[in-house]
């Protein structure tokens, strides 16, 4: 493998292209500016580009100039997403919001500059032999941006060998990174329940059937369902996060809406949740001569990594920070991620970088008062491009497996 070239005289530019995305954020799939934004850097690096995957996505191509480049054996996808939050932004900084009601409160700023500056890394010393793919996907939060970039052909239009992400991590200190074999990230589904009672005058409760109590009941038995009936070494989320009802405070209401997410580490504990929340919801609202719908909202599966892609990335982790600086089983979160259906698709894993929260401790992931930690920039470069040679470096010729 050679030498990777120095970051140096790029930092000052990824750090001004990251502030300026912060500064501008946009929400799902309206990522028009930011799209714009990331093709003229990688048009200035003369690598082809396909836009539109997905609505506003992004692949560039740069291919290596050994003899097996333009095998699709020995093609690798690298991906950052690049949408904001709906979040009021309170920092006071230059580069704050522009936009009321909009901010990169999770880092896709700081994901996409650092994917650039690998992307010109390996650009401007391009002698691996094997193809590299550069995916910029929208609508990571919440719109299932990488599965609209799949069914618009992702990986039939650039197929790869193994597709590999990184997202910045404020509970780690900077300069430290992390992965793990299996899953890194929850699968997540959101559910609503409608309870039907019936409503009437605050002053004769015994003429109606308040649906307010028992959504109250409900809520409170949901809580078993992970206390009571997941194994306690495995992992499960069940947050109630919404009750809406009645109009004014001397009427007893028709119905109550309550809403939340369950998320798990397995498809089978998924499952099982949604089973309960269906069985809770409805034998608690029939013992109150109420009713109950539920409704179950697919969400996200659960990212979890391949055995030798993520001991691949633990090994180039280590080679850049460390031993004692790599986590190579790093605790799994229970937030969700929608590179997990890339990973049902191709081969691959997704890691962490460590953000140290921007140096302001308690500040984490979609705070109002979070920002990227442009210190790490040139550390997620120089991972991008060193993971990329040592996965051709390691490579056989003639179509073989490249992975460890």
């Amino acid at each position: 493998m050679q030498a990777s070239p120095d970051i140096a005289p790029y930092i000052g530019k990824l750090v001004n292209f990251r502030r300026d995305l912060h500064a501008h954020p946009e929400l799902k799939f309206e990522e028009s500016r930011t799209s714009g934004q990331i093709a003229a850097w990688l048009q200035s690096l003369g690598l082809p580009l396909q836009r539109g995957l997905g609505g506003t996505g992004i692949v560039a191509t740069l291919r290596g100039k050994g003899p097996d480049a333009h095998d699709p054996a020995r093609a690798l996808g690298l991906r950052a997403d690049m949408d904001a939050l709906p979040v009021q932004e309170l920092n006071t900084f230059d580069h704050a919001s522009a936009h009321p009601g909009r901010m990169h409160a999770c880092g896709h700023d700081g994901h996409t500059a650092m994917l650039l500056g690998g992307a010109t890394l390996l650009a401007r010393q391009p002698d691996f032999n094997g193809t590299v793919h550069f995916i910029f996907q929208p609508g990571e939060e919440g719109g299932a941006g990488a599965r609209r970039m799949m069914e618009d052909g992702l990986f039939d239009r650039f197929p790869m060998k193994a597709v590999f992400a990184l997202h910045n991590w404020p509970a780690l200190p900077a300069g430290q990174m992390g992965v793990r074999v299996g899953p890194i990230m929850a699968a997540t589904n959101r559910f609503e329940i409608r309870v039907r009672g019936q409503g009437g005058h605050a002053a004769q409760p015994h003429t109606t059937v308040d649906p307010i109590p028992v959504a109250c009941a409900i809520v409170g038995q949901l809580q078993t369902l992970v206390s009571r009936g997941v194994d306690p070494l495995d992992s499960a989320v069940l947050t109630v996060g919404k009750i809406d009802s009645g109009t004014v405070e001397n009427i007893i209401p028709d119905q109550a809406f309550i809403y939340g997410t369950c998320r798990t580490l397995s498809t089978a504990t998924q499952s099982q949740l949604v089973e309960g929340i269906r069985r809770i919801s409805t034998h608690v609202a029939q013992a109150h001569r109420a009713s109950a719908e539920v409704i179950i909202k697919p969400g996200y599966p659960a990212t979890v990594n391949h055995p030798r892609e993520a001991r691949f990335m633990a090994q180039v982790m280590r080679a850049l920070v460390g031993v004692g600086n790599t986590h190579a089983d790093v605790l799994p979160a229970m937030t969700a991620e929608d590179f997990g259906f890339m990973l049902e698709q191709v081969p691959g894993a997704y890691g962490f970088i460590g953000n140290g929260a921007g140096g302001r401790p308690g500040v984490n992931l979609h705070n109002a008062a979070y920002d990227f930690n442009d210190d790490i920039l040139g550390l997620g470069a120089g991972f991008w491009d060193r993971l990329a040679r040592q996965w051709f470096g390691q490579a056989g010729t003639n179509g073989k497996d490249m992975r460890p």
